[in-house]
């Protein structure tokens, strides 16, 4: 890993990959190359594909052109962070507002140098480790805006993290009014552009068109990272597999507003850009102040999907998630909800606690409906004080007799809301976020908190805080039900309005940072009504995610499948629910709920003393299942194998870092007559080791395995499963 800096150019390179900058005379600072490792770059070849002058004299003026490429020099340039009102009439990375109400920036180089500890993002959730960065520094003499693009490459990631940091060196004020964390010039448009979209209870549906002329995009304004698009994009290059192709992508290490996006210009040239969403943004920098974007980490493979799966894998398990339970094994768990609902009290609750106990469940979780006066969703946010109806000995009580029976406890919560029908909100009306005259929009029956005030940031830590330290939680489950609507703050001038969203995040992460610092015992779970804020900059505070409310196993394969591009198994939080299932009414049997759940923070959701003898003996099946091999399913490599958005049949596999041990998974939607075992391909096995099949004996080679594949006979019916133990019995020579 080394960045090496020249008086022309700038490389970022590891083993594998290289990342390379130009300096022109006049202090442009251009994108060359992204991708496979180099040891040389000769920039002819590049400025003359960009129709620019070969010896890459790069001025705004002066220059002889080829006629027939009209326009501005700017506008053909391959920049490392563009600005708007040079003559670049592309879609821009910065746009900042002078007291004269102009908008032109022009940045030009100052200097490059290389830390050798990657500087903390302040209030932002970042990657971390011992890694080189690279701060290149650019300069508006004229705004006296200095802005510090840092560039960190990781030594087993082929990743390149970015962001931008902005400082007002002068006296007058200046407005942001879009701010990028990465610009990538590509010198084609060839790909097909991947994209993860959807809804709630069809989380990151994956989307992959051709790239065509114009703006191609996801985004959200609603105030989180949102249900229907995720903050992520990835080009493609035509006909790019899950092993072959190259793949160029994109995850941004935050959780609000965004922007992911690519424009293919006049000369069928890509620009990749992502960021904080323009759309209701503006931030008021005052002489003196700094502002820092999002992280966002860029990777490249040279292997299709799956090796760019694995590079974000990587990035999430060495260098985002933190704490006690990174790389820990995570405890079985039993929630509540679809069990109970609001209709519970202290009995029912520790009749199915003693049942997951006697089955070796390790932790129970009480979900909503604990607090205040809440039978229904229609009260008590912001009152989160026991109810004494349900639990009329106090939850710690309720706690210390879950912990009698072997089990850890947990608790659900919903911080960042309020209720109108709660003493919070009749104590405090203005602390929601809501615009003075207009009648507040409730979803849900309830409104966000404005965590751009201080005091509400201190009032959301000190009631979390509380409950942990009195009923001594072990994990709580932090869900968020309901985006922004009247986006106004009574706490913020009117001119810093358009702040709040981002704002809102940086309380959120501010009072998250906090807890996870005071309660590092505590295993937090991110939740946004099901799977609506998996991001990486929520996986920086809380190491697991819950996928989706979609509990159905079907469902479960698309969406597990697809959340697997960006994030490991052990992010992704999976339960075993009831039939019919609660969100589709499909009836699926038992084992297969069980191995489509175990591909990730495996529990369940249901209530267990209304299974039979024998699917009570299925779920301790399960469980000694996962509690012996759950640091390969949550930890190993992930493979998927058959895509169910291709077929009737979904798989994957988890391999041991050694290769010695792999899980295989393989999932049928419904059975066909008069039809042959599906054939499946393995991967990431050692070709010259010998595989023993625990499950039925055979023994076959891992090459065999990956070039001709496994036989997978079936159960009958509909949703069908299998799954293997692969063990290697003897280690051949290396291949």
């Amino acid at each position: 890993m080394e960045i090496c800096i020249s008086n022309e150019l700038i490389h970022l390179r590891n083993d594998r990959i290289s990342y390379v900058m130009g300096i022109s005379d006049e202090g442009f600072v251009t994108h060359l190359y992204f991708g496979k490792r180099l040891e040389s770059l000769n920039t002819v070849n590049i400025y003359r594909r960009f129709g620019l002058p070969e010896s890459g004299k790069i001025t705004l003026s002066g220059c002889q052109l080829d006629p027939s490429l009209n326009g501005l020099l700017l506008d053909r340039v391959p920049q490392e962070y563009p600005s708007f009102g040079l003559g670049d009439n592309r879609q821009g990375s910065l746009t900042v507002m002078q007291e004269d109400g102009t908008t032109t920036v022009d940045l030009r180089y100052v200097s490059a140098i290389v830390t050798e500890e990657k500087p903390k993002l302040s209030g932002l959730p970042a990657t971390f480790g011992t890694n080189k960065t690279l701060l290149l520094t650019l300069f508006d003499a004229l705004l006296q805006l200095e802005v510090e693009l840092r560039y960190t490459i990781f030594d087993d990631c082929d990743a390149i993290a970015r962001s931008a940091v902005l400082r007002n060196k002068g006296k007058q004020r200046l407005v942001i009014t879009n701010a990028m964390s990465l610009s990538l010039d590509m010198p084609d448009a060839n790909y097909d552009l991947l994209t993860l979209s959807g809804a709630w209870a069809r989380e990151r549906e994956w989307v992959r068109r051709p790239l065509v002329f114009g703006e191609q995009s996801v985004s959200t304004n609603y105030g989180a990272s949102g249900h229907t698009t995720s903050p992520f994009l990835a080009l493609l290059t035509p006909g790019t597999t899950e092993t072959q192709g190259e793949v160029y992508a994109a995850s941004l290490v935050y959780s609000g507003n965004f922007y992911a996006g690519v424009e293919v210009d006049r000369f069928r040239k890509a620009r990749v850009r992502m960021g904080l969403n323009k759309d209701g943004f503006a931030w008021q920098l005052a002489g003196g102040d700094t502002f820092c974007t999002p992280e966002a980490v860029l990777v490249y493979s040279a292997h299709g999907l799956d090796g760019m799966s694995r590079q974000f894998h990587c990035i999430c398990t060495n260098h985002l998630v933190r704490g006690q339970y990174a790389k820990a094994p995570r405890p079985i768990l039993l929630n509540n909800w679809e069990a109970t609902y609001f209709n519970f009290n202290e009995e029912k609750l520790l009749k199915i606690a003693q049942t997951a106990a006697d089955v070796g469940i390790e932790l129970f979780v009480l979900d909503d409906g604990w607090f205040g006066h809440r039978d229904n969703d229609t009260s008590s946010l912001g009152d989160w004080t026991t109810d004494l109806r349900k639990l009329p000995d106090g939850l710690p009580a309720l706690s210390k007799k879950i912990h009698a029976m072997g089990l850890k406890f947990g608790l659900w919560f919903e911080p960042e809301m309020i209720s109108p029908d709660s003493d919070l909100f009749r104590t405090h009306p203005d602390w929601c976020i809501h615009i003075d005259g207009r009648p507040n929009v409730e979803s849900r029956h309830q409104l966000v908190l404005d965590l751009s005030r201080p005091e509400v940031c201190q009032h959301m830590y000190n009631a979390v805080a509380r409950m942990l330290t009195d009923a001594k939680i072990d994990y709580v489950k932090w869900d968020m039900n309901r985006n922004f609507t009247c986006i106004g703050s009574s706490y913020l001038r009117r001119d810093q309005q358009m702040e709040l969203p981002h704002r809102y995040m940086l309380g959120l992460y501010s009072v998250l940072e906090r807890l996870t610092h005071d309660f590092p015992h505590v295993l937090f779970e991110s939740c946004a009504g099901g799977g609506g804020r998996f991001d990486m900059g929520m996986l920086h505070y809380m190491p697991q995610t819950w996928c989706s409310d979609n509990t159905d196993a079907l469902c479960r394969c698309e969406i597990q499948y697809d959340t697997s591009l960006i994030f490991p198994p052990f992010a992704m939080g999976a339960h075993v629910s009831a039939v019919p299932n609660h969100q589709t009414g499909r009836i699926t049997p038992i084992s297969t709920r069980g191995k489509v759940a175990m591909s990730g923070c495996f529990g369940y959701e249901l209530d267990l003393n209304k299974l039979s003898a024998d699917e009570l003996e299925e779920v301790r099946k399960q469980i000694r299942f996962v509690k012996a091999h759950r640091m390969i399913l949550l930890y190993g490599d992930f493979h998927r194998l058959l895509s169910p958005w291709e077929g009737k049949d979904t798989a994957w596999m988890a391999v041991s870092p050694d290769q010695k041990q792999a899980i295989f998974v393989l999932v049928r939607s419904h059975a066909t007559a008069y039809e042959m075992p599906p054939l499946v391909k393995l991967q990431g096995l050692h070709p010259a080791f010998v595989y023993k099949i625990q499950e039925t004996g055979e023994c076959y080679t891992g090459a065999e395995l990956m070039q001709f594949g496994l036989c997978c006979p079936l159960p009958d019916g509909d949703v069908a499963s299998v799954s293997y133990v692969l063990e290697a019995v003897t280690e051949g020579e290396d291949q």
